[in-house]
């Protein structure tokens, strides 16, 4: 009998579809194997098949900044839900700590955005580039967007923020250059060779620097009808909307606070996004308040998530309100969530079905802007290919 007929040859449809099943950091070692494995680990065919096979496993991306050695640095640290539920701090401690002074403005699919920026007397210069913690690869810097120092004033702040479209298959860094009178919404994608320009519409005193995405769009906190001179305790509720970029068809819309919502709360809300939904955190009196948008773009789908007293949560009001706990994950029914507190410096696991508390983790206070993504490991590239 031949050597071919007892070593049957495996179709190469076949070994494509067996690939597109196999880890990232596995098919980064198996790269070596052959030229054709090397080839098609980042044959952008191969890699949008990976990604459709990879979605169904998401993961988390915890980030937060680190002070050390007399500098403050972002990390980020890859991690499933049941790890950063059970142990967080063990997450905290196996993290990647990038050796620069970037600001992370979001996650889409693998692809983590990275602000840098310099800023002079008389201008400012910002410019980003992508990193895949999968594979370890990071982009170029873009062009850079030069801006007058003295061209923004609060509260109309210049803006941020990292989308996917699906449609197009295109990453996007929108920049929202709001000025006093307008604003220009300017768009980068990746592997491009400038901003451009993609619509202009009303400026508005801005609550929120960095754009929460949900479902293909962008979303910041605004005041769109409040002039230069408001005050946040004369802001009334009907004035506190979400401003919402549509990455495929470049048009703005607003989205209204929660019907629940009765008045102002005390400091600014936070707008975030928790297992692919908008969220909505605020204090009201001595309780922390969460609301989830179930159905994105959907006003009456706001439902009330969590009402919790800071007693409940053992942390202390003495003299004003803490800083705002920060939901990090929630589990698959999402009964159990995992809370950040910088006024205690812990990590708390609270069960809100039983109005208790399974566990906390001490971190230390020089780690701060916990912040959590949904993510899935990818071979998405930080470049054009």
């Amino acid at each position: 009998m031949s050597s071919s007929q007892c070593s049957p040859v495996v179709p190469q449809e076949l070994m494509v579809e067996i690939l597109s099943r196999v880890p990232v950091k596995d098919l980064m070692r198996l790269r070596c194997i052959s030229k054709w494995l090397n080839t098609l680990v980042f044959d952008p065919t191969f890699v949008k098949l990976h990604l459709q096979k990879s979605s169904k496993n998401t993961y988390i991306l915890l980030t937060f900044r680190d002070y050390e050695n007399d500098e403050s640095r972002y990390c980020a640290a890859p991690c499933s839900l049941q790890n950063l539920l059970h142990n967080p701090s063990s997450t905290v401690d196996v993290c990647h700590r990038f050796n620069h002074d970037y600001t992370i403005l979001g996650v889409c699919n693998d692809l983590v955005c990275l602000q840098d920026s310099y800023r002079g007397d008389e201008f400012e210069e910002y410019w980003v580039r992508f990193w895949n913690p999968s594979t370890r690869l990071m982009g170029e810097d873009s062009p850079h967007i030069r801006i007058r120092s003295g061209d923004h004033n609060y509260p109309y702040l210049f803006m941020f923020g990292f989308g996917y479209d699906d449609w197009s298959d295109r990453y996007q860094v929108v920049f929202l250059d709001n000025k006093l009178q307008k604003m220009e919404v300017r768009v980068y994608y990746l592997g491009d060779s400038c901003w451009r320009n993609t619509l202009t519409c009303d400026a508005f005193p801005a609550l929120s620097v960095h754009g929460a995405y949900v479902c293909g769009h962008l979303n910041w906190l605004a005041l769109p009808k409040c002039g230069p001179g408001y005050r946040w305790g004369t802001v009334t509720i009907n004035e506190l909307e979400i401003f919402s970029y549509d990455l495929k068809n470049e048009k703005c819309s607003y989205l209204s606070m929660p019907d629940g919502l009765s008045e102002v709360p005390p400091d600014v809300p936070v707008l975030e996004v928790l297992k692919g939904c908008l969220c909505l955190s605020h204090h009201q009196g001595t309780c922390f308040v969460v609301w989830i948008m179930r159905e994105f773009g959907d006003a009456k789908s706001w439902t009330l998530l969590l009402n919790v007293s800071y007693e409940d949560l053992h942390i202390r009001v003495l003299h004003g309100l803490p800083a705002l706990p920060v939901i990090l994950c929630l589990s698959q029914n999402d009964d159990v969530m995992l809370l950040a507190s910088y006024d205690t410096a812990e990590f708390i696991l609270y069960n809100k079905k039983d109005n208790s508390i399974d566990g906390r983790e001490l971190f230390n206070d020089d780690k701060f802007f916990f912040f959590s993504y949904d993510f899935v490991q990818s071979l998405v590239l930080p470049y054009q290919n």
